[in-house]
């Protein structure tokens, strides 16, 4: 049987608005009647509705947050950011994957605002027309984490992936490599192909340097890291430097060069695009791009708590800085 308001009111011999109060911390009860009120709840074990408390207060303290794939420890890592700062603040989380599959992940976000929750931060590989729409009629903010739009409508966090691309490239070409490939993810991926590849081909190109050959679509896993080296290997002469969109394809490459004889980096540099703690539990470490993961799910979620309590932002746009973080994987 469900203990109401009203059965602690009856219990506790005040009215329904006392007993109100004292849940939600308002000053004003006499402690003696806080005192009781608070014994009745105890032992009926009395829990408020939060619900029925946000259609009161137009508050439900919930935060949705929808991600890729919460198995992936980039996204993992970006969701302890969040958590912990929705935490400091008091929100909850309602965390979904959403398996980056668009017509789930619509779902997802009308799901999220049907349980009335007072923000939104999304992380998706693919931001689409239809994705901004639904972030355009959102009666409650949305932020995105680690995720980027064209039109910079969107309030994000982020870093600045084409200069951290264009330190990557650069790096390999100034360390006299001329052969250097690009393992993508999916080519829908925008970071990866409208950032990283684009910034590749542009500085590649600028050097005489660029072979469509050496740029290899990979899925995000370790087996793709495996099976692009394979077809790197095939591709006639072979690259000296890779440079990998992320690290579990990059721990792929690395084994699948090593299981081919080859050292890592006196015969193969190897660079990955973001640092998660992957990128420490290969041999040799992997020369990464240091992305402040963490950071960047707890400014997300700061800016979401700012946008939902209607303070001043200046920048609803956020750009963290980066760093390439040099271990065993490259000579430099």
């Amino acid at each position: 049987m469900n203990i109401t308001i009203y059965d602690v009111a009856r219990e506790a011999n005040v009215s329904m608005a006392t007993v109100s109060r004292v849940v939600n911390g308002n000053p004003n009860v006499k402690p003696a009647t806080r005192k009781k009120v608070n014994d009745v709840i105890e032992r009926l074990g009395y829990r408020p509705n939060a619900v029925a408390r946000g259609l009161a207060s137009k508050k439900t303290t919930t935060v949705g947050l929808i991600i890729p794939d919460i198995s992936n420890i980039f996204y993992a890592e970006l969701a302890r950011g969040i958590e912990d700062i929705a935490t400091m603040y008091k929100y909850n989380i309602i965390l979904s994957n959403s398996d980056q599959n668009e017509e789930k992940e619509m779902h997802l976000i009308q799901t999220m605002l049907g349980k009335q929750v007072d923000g939104l931060i999304f992380m998706g590989n693919h931001i689409t027309e239809e994705h901004v729409k639904e972030f355009d009629r959102s009666p409650v903010p949305v932020v995105l984490a680690g995720s980027v739009e064209s039109s910079g409508k969107t309030a994000s966090v982020n870093i600045d992936y084409k200069e951290a691309a264009r330190e990557v490239v650069q790096s390999l070409i100034d360390g006299g490599h001329k052969r250097i490939a690009y393992v993508a993810s999916p080519f829908h991926d925008v970071i990866s192909t409208e950032y990283a590849l684009a910034v590749y081909k542009e500085v590649l190109a600028g050097a005489g340097l660029y072979d469509e050959s050496l740029v290899v679509e990979g899925d995000y896993t370790y087996d793709s890291g495996i099976e692009a080296w394979e077809k790197l290997s095939e591709a006639g002469e072979k690259p000296t430097a890779v440079f990998v969109y992320n690290d579990e394809m990059a721990l792929g490459v690395v084994h699948a060069a090593q299981e081919a004889g080859l050292s890592i980096p006196d015969d193969l540099e190897v660079i990955s695009f973001d640092s998660t703690k992957l990128s420490l539990m290969v041999r040799p470490q992997l020369t990464a791009v240091a992305q402040p993961l963490y950071d960047i799910g707890a400014v997300a979620m700061r800016l979401l708590t700012k946008l939902m309590n209607k303070e001043e932002v200046e920048n609803p746009v956020v750009v963290l800085p980066h760093r390439v973080e040099k271990r065993g994987s490259t000579k430099g």
